[in-house]
């Protein structure tokens, strides 16, 4: 089952983005520090906020088994871009003893039918180059690049 995240479900979310971080840190230790991308207290502001829904699959006890985080976006009144509603996926984690379950595709699933649903004309996300078996999963979910990010170290 998949539903909006509550606050009882903060400990286990806490844990999942502890992994997703560590997956960064793995790949770009000399961008991604130790850490979590959102503290207790900034989770629990994050709920109240309708804008950024957390999407939660639950197993049969209602416990948490992965995560996807979105923001809808739009730029209304920019210069150059037009006026469609995004919802984009700020980040998206299946617990990593629960992989192969196809956990990730009916999050994946349930937020492109939310973003239908709540009048998105798409639905994007950013995956990083150290990540290949996330990009994998994007594309084999329908996704293709948009936009690609470069960089030059000094």
């Amino acid at each position: 089952m998949i539903r909006k995240a509550e606050e009882k479900d903060i400990t286990k979310i806490g844990d999942l983005l502890s992994q997703v971080d560590l997956v960064h840190h793995s790949g770009r230790p000399d961008i991604f520090k130790i850490g979590r991308k959102y503290n207790e207290k900034q989770l629990k502001e994050l709920l109240k906020d309708e804008t950024r829904p957390i999407l939660v699959s639950v197993d049969e006890n209602d416990e948490v088994m992965g995560y996807c985080f979105c923001i809808f976006q739009k730029h209304e009144n920019d210069n150059v871009l037009t006026d469609i509603k995004t919802l984009y996926i700020d980040d998206l984690c299946v617990d990593e003893k629960l992989r192969g379950r196809h956990i990730g595709k009916e999050l994946y699933e349930f937020a492109k039918s939310f973003a239908k649903e709540n009048g998105c004309y798409n639905l994007t996300l950013n995956v990083w180059n150290c990540n290949p078996s996330a990009m994998k999963f994007y594309k084999a979910q329908g996704m293709s690049e948009q936009k690609i990010c470069m960089e030059q170290l000094l």
